[in-house]
């Protein structure tokens, strides 16, 4: 019988702006209790040069960083879609969020590069196991634009309606990876961690 909690989901991309954030609105929409996380050092947004890029803090709240970007150059936030990003994410939540802070426990964590996925497994494996609960870590590969971040967060979307309607996550998850990578040409990375 499929479980009724909904399933506790984590996304995570590497500064908690784009991809994890895409996800993370259409997850919440479809009733996912669901939070995004970056797994970077700091924040890292387009600058006005390609090798100048604009850094923030964790915690950082989207609100000042568009206030901020707008009033350094707002044609240039404007055209690149920084500005319409930051004000989507503060609808969402107040601020970007850094995987390794985050105590709380989940049942899936999606990355969506394989860099991220070798820092939230390598994060996840180096803490003191306290629970011994399993956690799934899923990565989905996709690139950091809006087309792929809308793209790959449909595919998370799709993964968490199926395990949740499973009636053995443990059992099904590799059958169920296997099935959506022939459906979407996606390939998955995947391990489990224990909490």
């Amino acid at each position: 019988m499929p479980s009724s909690a909904p399933l506790r989901v984590a996304v995570v991309c590497m500064s908690n702006m784009n991809r994890s954030m895409e996800a993370h609105s259409i997850l919440s929409k479809k009733g996912f209790r669901v939070r995004s996380f970056g797994a970077g050092s700091m924040v890292r947004l387009p600058g006005p040069a390609h090798h100048r890029p604009v850094l923030y803090s964790f915690r950082t709240p989207y609100r000042q960083m568009r206030r901020d970007l707008a009033w350094l150059d707002p044609d240039c936030y404007r055209r690149n879609g920084i500005l319409h990003l930051l004000g989507r994410n503060e609808r969402i939540k107040p601020c970007p969020e850094r995987f390794q802070d985050c105590r709380e426990a989940f049942d899936v964590i999606f990355t969506c590069e394989e860099s991220v996925y070798d820092r939230v497994v390598g994060h996840l494996c180096a803490r003191e196991q306290e629970t011994c609960q399993p956690v799934h870590v899923i990565n989905v590969d996709m690139q950091d634009d809006l087309e792929d971040a809308t793209l790959g967060s449909l595919v998370i979307c799709e993964l968490c309606q199926r395990l949740q309607q499973a009636e053995d996550m443990e059992d099904c998850l590799a059958e169920l990876l296997l099935g959506v990578e022939r459906k979407t040409g996606r390939s998955f990375l995947h391990t489990v961690c224990f909490y």
